[in-house]
């Protein structure tokens, strides 16, 4: 599946290449231990990544993070692919598009940070007892095509014995919303009962609206490598003292958050989310917490990796699986966790 074009990617790395060239001649040699990470969006799903950067888990490691939103995965790969990222935190299935669409310096995994489903379906209508018989006959917003999302709520669905589409005893899943307006419109069309949405905004939009969160995908899917860190196959090579740092610093989180009560969490995430009161954060931890979205071990098993494959080419964004010794290098997850 095309997820950009990539006479587009092609020409913003040249574009890359080039002006990074003038930069290193005008302004020095880079400094690797500055490294540049583009996140897919911003959610407390990726609380181990904010808690690493509030506790100064970064610091004691001699890292500095510079971290940017990209919107979207297509955008973070962007970013990865023409040089204005070392690292992004994305989901595993956009490096699998891009090697699949013949990349050069192929990006690959080297980290996972969750391992299940992280959205949660909010309904607009109180529900009791939740079922996916409830969706029948009604309309979900579910994703962007081709994104993980919306693939895994397609499975989930299909795999329960179904149907999508439009009409009687069918689920109508939308997959035609952008990710970062999935909220607004489902706020604005009465015709969308249901939507789905990751923390803190589920629980943000659903107080907001007299609305109700009635299940969590993770629960439903089970164990699937949701988000990531990738990095191309060169800066592994190049730059392995700092990747290992890197991930260094996010197992650090991961016991800070596995040690501590949801208050003391939601204190250590207040400032990756002005706005949101600690209240509200303590709530989306316990909702992670529930379903183990977050895990001690860095790595991305094959067992894991093979659910993917299944997701994917049941969503038919793919027509051919991948490898997982070619998509994902556990060398470094592996000597932390050991």
């Amino acid at each position: 599946m095309k997820i950009w074009k990539k006479l587009g990617i092609m020409c913003m790395a040249c574009l890359m290449v080039v002006s990074t060239s003038f930069l290193l001649v005008g302004c020095g040699e880079k400094d690797y231990n500055t490294i540049e990470l583009n996140e897919v969006t911003h959610s407390i799903f990726y609380a181990p990544l904010y808690v690493a950067i509030n506790q100064g888990y970064f610091k004691e490691e001699g890292l500095t993070v510079n971290l940017t939103n990209g919107g979207g995965s297509d955008t973070s790969m962007s970013a990865l692919l023409t040089g204005s990222a070392d690292i992004i935190l994305a989901g595993p299935e956009t490096v699998v598009y891009t090697q699949q669409e013949g990349a050069a310096d192929k990006p690959v995994v080297f980290g996972q940070l969750t391992h299940c489903d992280g959205s949660f379906i909010v309904s607009k209508e109180k529900t009791e007892n939740f079922t996916l018989d409830d969706l029948v006959g009604e309309t979900i917003i579910g994703g962007r095509k081709g994104g993980l999302p919306a693939m895994t709520l397609q499975y989930i669905i299909e795999t329960s014995g179904y149907q999508i589409g439009e009409g009687e005893g069918k689920i109508n899943l939308r997959t035609d919303v952008a990710f970062n307006l999935t909220a607004s419109t489902w706020e604005g069309d009465k015709s969308v009962k249901y939507c789905t949405l990751f923390e803190p905004t589920a629980t943000t939009v659903a107080q907001s609206n007299n609305a109700q969160v009635v299940a969590s995908l993770g629960e439903l899917s089970g164990s699937i490598p949701y988000t990531c860190f990738a990095t191309k196959q060169s800066y592994l090579k190049d730059h392995s003292e700092q990747a290992e740092k890197f991930l260094k610093a996010i197992n650090k989180a991961y016991n800070y958050i596995a040690t501590n009560d949801s208050k003391t969490v939601a204190k250590a995430l207040t400032k990756s989310f002005e706005g949101v009161s600690e209240e509200e954060l303590a709530i989306a931890v316990e909702q992670y917490l529930a379903i183990n979205a977050w895990s001690g071990d860095l790595t991305l098993t094959e067992d894991s990796f093979t659910n993917l494959m299944n997701v994917m080419l049941n969503a038919k964004v793919i027509t051919k699986t991948s490898k997982w010794a070619d998509v994902v290098d556990n060398t470094l997850a592996t000597k932390i966790k050991g």
